[in-house]
Formats: C-alpha cells, sequence, structure tokens
C-alpha cells in the first residue's frame, strides 16, 4: 500500500499534471502527500557574489515555499494530509535524499515536453529520478490525445545536443 507519495514540482504545466494526477492518487489510497521543490543549485550560483546575492536566494525559496503551499492547499481541499519542503542542490539527488529519508513508497513526477521527437522524451531531472530512485515513479504527461503521433526519429533526431 502506499502511504506516502511524493510530488516534486516546479511549478511548470507539467508539474502541475503531476501535482493533479498524485493528489488524485493519494485520495484513493488515502495516502499523505509530500510537497518537494528544489532550488537548483547551478540557478542558485549564476547570481553575482555581491549583497543581492542573498536576497535573489531568498527569492528563490519563497517561491519554492508558494509553489509547495499550493500543492498543500490543494491537497488539504482533497482532504489530505500534506507536507512540503524546499530543498537546494541538484533536483534528482534531493528527491532521492527525500525518499530516503521521509519513506516515500512512490513518487509522482512530471515530464516535460519540448517540441516534436522531444515531447515524447523525459526530461531529465524525470530521467535521473526514474534511473536513480529505489521506488515506483510514475511520470505524468499529458497532451491532447489528437496531438499523439508514433513516428521514427531521423538520425539527425537521434543525436544528443
Amino acid at each position: 500500500m502506499y502511504d506516502n507519495i511524493l510530488i516534486p514540482t516546479d511549478g511548470s504545466e507539467q508539474a502541475g499534471n503531476a501535482v493533479e494526477e498524485g493528489i488524485r492518487l493519494a485520495n484513493e489510497l488515502d495516502a499523505t502527500v509530500h510537497a518537494l521543490h528544489v532550488v537548483d543549485e547551478f540557478e542558485a550560483k549564476i547570481v553575482p557574489i555581491t549583497e543581492a546575492e542573498d536576497e535573489k536566494r531568498e527569492e528563490y525559496l519563497e517561491h519554492g515555499e508558494a509553489i509547495t503551499d499550493e500543492v498543500a492547499q490543494l491537497a488539504e481541499e482533497a482532504g489530505l494530509d500534506c507536507v512540503t519542503a524546499v530543498r537546494t542542490g541538484m533536483a534528482h539527488k534531493q528527491i532521492e535524499r527525500y525518499v530516503d529519508e521521509n519513506d516515500i513508497d512512490i513518487v509522482v513526477i512530471g515530464s516535460r515536453g519540448l517540441g516534436a521527437v522531444e515531447e515524447m522524451l523525459l526530461g531529465s531531472t524525470a530521467d535521473k529520478v526514474v534511473r536513480i530512485v529505489d521506488k515506483p515513479v510514475t511520470v505524468v504527461y499529458k497532451r491532447p490525445a489528437e496531438t499523439v503521433q508514433w513516428m521514427l526519429p531521423s538520425a539527425e533526431d537521434t543525436i544528443h545536443r
């Protein structure tokens, strides 16, 4: 049985789809939702080293808190308990650590669509989470059914950029 469901979120549309699915699953199982936002350590370090650096990092953390608070509100509206967390680091590593530290049973994460062939591929964080987390991972990717097209990529499209 799944008692603790982790929904990592960056506030994107694809993450929103995962939030929706994760809350739906938690509601069916009467599980606790865990909402996690990871402030990317690289993005946080882009800010020049000035007095404004601490302020900018604080903005990143506040943004993460706002995102996870939105998930908590949706979970509470569904009658579910929700735990929120904001961490700094590499997203996939922080997700793995959170899973291990919080007795998470399943991760529900959004993928990202980029366009053409890439939209059928996982986003880099989702891909890494699937590979490293030692629990079931559900990747949520929604798009209108009429846009689903199965095709073989050309050799040019298969080259990693």
